[in-house]
């Protein structure tokens, strides 16, 4: 699915848009377009939470949803049951969220050719 993909692609942006910027020829604008993207966070994390869940037996899905899970550590509180749990497992894998970042793009740059 190209459209999962592409999200690892922007989702991966939201993630390493820290780091990015060291890139050298595209890195400034790479890491611009990473912090706008930020802004929308929450909505990025829900997409990539469905395109994920939706994708979970390949390896497109399971990176989307470890994405979304990051994107969206700070939105589980307002779910009942399972909300601690996936804001534990959030924060958790907020340790690792540069490499998940990377490992996303490079999955979804992978997915599209």
């Amino acid at each position: 699915m190209a459209i999962t993909a592409i999200m690892n692609i922007i989702g991966g942006l939201v993630l390493c848009a820290g780091i990015i910027g060291a890139l050298p020829v595209l890195g400034g604008f790479l890491e611009k377009a990473g912090k706008f993207l930020g802004g929308f966070q929450v909505i990025i994390g829900i997409i990539m939470m469905i395109l994920g869940l939706l994708g979970i037996f390949s390896l497109q899905g399971i990176v989307a949803f470890l994405v979304g899970v990051i994107l969206l550590t700070g939105a589980f509180h307002v779910i009942p049951a399972l909300g601690a749990y996936l804001e534990k497992f959030g924060t958790w894998l907020g340790g690792f969220q540069t490499i998940i970042g990377v490992i996303a793009i490079i999955i979804g740059v992978l997915g599209l050719l």
